[in-house]
């Protein structure tokens, strides 16, 4: 019997985590949730991610996605009247919960929604676009002790103007070399569509200097390195001059400083309509290269 393609939402905590990619010995958020799939369908599960997030970082809403064969996926509900993808979730939710046991209390990774896709769909290469937001309290900021692993404290007030001045050059279609640590045969060239910093007005963010940011994809490190130029603009440590020279001459001699991953949240990832699925995650697949200057 064929297999199904099914699609994963979730949310997680990365305090505990030694980020998203299963590694031996370490507790990843890859590695617990596979773990739990196999409990579940008694099979090895492999997970492919929309963000492989590092160490420390959260995520409001990722997304993944794995093949199951189709019987394991009708026989989910057993007798019950419940679709495939509530079983699995209910299911889901109280392996995790035994997981996490008495000293987390509760799980740190909560699967949101399952679901049966095309098989087009893929996590990684068919996404538009990833958005982030990163939080940080200043010198001007309140500091609540119980948001301490989900906010940056900086000392010193930040010129958040200035930052938001100095960052308008990396809008567009780059090489973020200076802002990534590349990996073996990969490009460092993305499109950054949007990047803001703002001090909050209202709410839980209120008085705190937050970046949002969205690109069509971000290399390992990009957000957090684009965290930390904007915060030595903002410190006066450096110009948007340099910022620029970053991004107009990319390379690793004159990286980026990487902000600390625990002010950083993946908000959510977007997809195409299903049947341009299969072009997207193939124009992704191809590996990028800034046209020639003449």
């Amino acid at each position: 019997m064929s297999d199904v393609r099914v699609r994963l939402d979730l949310a997680y905590d990365g305090t505990n985590f030694a980020g998203w990619a299963a590694q031996p010995g370490l507790r990843t958020v890859e590695g617990v949730l596979s773990a739990a799939l196999h409990t579940i369908t008694r099979l090895p599960v492999r997970l492919t991610v929309a963000g492989r997030t590092d160490a420390g970082v959260h995520a409001a809403h990722q997304v993944a996605h794995f093949d199951l064969p189709s019987a394991v996926w009708q026989a989910l509900p057993g007798r019950s009247p419940r679709s495939s993808g509530q079983a699995l979730v209910e299911r889901l939710t109280g392996v995790l919960g035994r997981e996490a046991g008495p000293v987390r209390g509760a799980s740190d990774v909560v699967v949101l929604g399952a679901q049966e896709v095309s098989a087009d769909f893929d996590a990684r290469f068919g996404a538009l676009a990833r958005h982030y937001r990163y939080r940080v309290a200043d010198g001007l900021a309140p500091r609540d002790p119980l948001r301490r692993t989900h906010v940056l404290w900086q000392r010193g007030e930040l010129d958040v103007a200035a930052m938001q001045q100095a960052v308008g050059v990396l809008v567009g279609e780059h090489d973020f070399l200076s802002f990534c640590k590349p990996r073996p045969g990969a490009s460092t060239v993305r499109t950054l569509q949007y990047l803001q910093w703002e001090r909050g007005t209202v709410g839980s963010d209120a008085g705190l200097v937050v970046l949002t940011v969205g690109a069509d994809a971000f290399c390992h490190s990009m957000v957090r390195s684009l965290v930390g130029a904007s915060l030595a603009v903002g410190l006066a440590s450096r110009d948007a001059a340099w910022l620029a020279s970053l991004v107009a001459r990319p390379c690793r001699t004159q990286a980026a400083p990487v902000a600390p991953p625990h002010g950083l949240v993946l908000e959510r990832v977007d997809y195409p309509p299903t049947a341009h699925l299969a072009a997207q995650a193939a124009r992704a697949k191809v590996v990028r290269r800034l046209p020639t200057r003449p």
